[in-house]
């Protein structure tokens, strides 16, 4: 069984990505009732036929939930705490959550959902705002089967890739390897710009070559302008970078996996950060590997491509 037109959605968080990611949804002409906790920030989505609602009460009649927040305090708040979708007098087939947070967090809104025969998904993304526009993010969840098979072509309308791993929280441990991924690349990406451009290569020309080479990918590709043009325009903190390296880290401790580059580049973000780069993108990461290389980087001004302008509003 799938989710047909006439299933009723509702949305929690419209932040970067909550915004982008239900606009999908409605474009594809669902009707959403989207909650913000700054509802200004929601009222834009009026435009593509969104309903915006002032309580979160207001989404315990829809069929199913969906919720995009920010951190393991906001989930049980926006779930379990006063107000929340789970404590309602009535309460919704389905709940999903596509933000990252910890177990701890997820197994309470678990258990809650369980005691008022709530199925539970958990469906971490991976992209950013600009991403999700492009039609590039993927999507890893898990929870029960059936539960994903109702969902699974709404997903589809956020997400190129969906992928199903299993029960449980599952879908988190994924979405934290991926994270510690793509803090390990990042700052082996800074390590050998730097070393390159110390040696006299300009940074655009290096990565030129790196990204037409078989070591290139989609991610070398987009943060190619970031590190070219010094644009630490935020699209994910260093803070948020951390958190997921906590918290992969911890997991992977608890499964005795050594990690040992991991927890070297994990060493790195917190550098970052120690020096006062909390709110601009992890693409700091490269000033901060110049910095401990005795150089001071400056922008080429270049106009290059990040590899997702042709689909981006597709």
């Amino acid at each position: 069984m799938s989710a047909g037109s006439d299933v009723t959605i509702g949305w929690i968080g419209a932040g970067r990505m909550g915004f982008a990611m239900v606009s999908r949804i409605l474009k594809a002409g669902h009707t959403v009732k989207v909650y913000n906790r700054t509802k200004a920030k929601a009222e834009p989505l009026k435009e593509y036929g969104a309903v915006i609602v002032d309580n979160i009460s207001e989404l315990a009649d829809c069929d199913i939930v969906f919720s995009m927040v920010s951190s393991s305090p906001d989930l049980l708040q926006i779930t379990i705490g006063e107000g929340g979708v789970l404590v309602q007098e009535k309460a919704p087939r389905m709940f999903v959550d596509c933000s990252t947070v910890d177990d701890t967090a997820s197994q309470k809104v678990r258990e809650a959902a369980l005691s008022r025969g709530v199925k539970y998904l958990v469906a971490p993304v991976s992209g950013n705002g600009k991403v999700v526009k492009a039609g590039m993010l993927t999507q890893v969840v898990s929870g029960p089967r059936d539960a994903f098979d109702e969902v699974e072509e709404i997903l589809k309308l956020m997400s190129r890739g969906v992928t199903y791993v299993g029960e449980g929280d599952l879908a988190r441990l994924v979405k934290l390897a991926h994270n510690i991924f793509l803090g390990v690349v990042t700052q082996s990406m800074a390590e050998i710009t730097v070393f390159t451009e110390k040696a006299g290569v300009p940074r655009s020309a290096f990565l030129a070559f790196l990204n037409d080479s078989v070591m290139g990918s989609v991610f070398t590709r987009y943060k190619t302008p970031a590190f070219v043009n010094l644009d630490m325009t935020t699209t994910f903190t260093p803070i948020l970078l951390r958190k997921d390296f906590d918290l992969g880290l911890a997991a992977a401790r608890k499964l005795e996996v050594p990690m040992p580059v991991a927890s070297s580049a994990h060493q790195a973000v917190q550098q970052a950060i120690g020096h006062g780069n909390t709110d601009m993108d992890f693409a700091v990461l490269l000033l901060e590997q110049a910095k401990a290389s005795g150089m001071e980087l400056v922008s080429e001004n270049k106009a290059i491509a990040d590899g997702l302008e042709s689909k981006e509003g597709k």
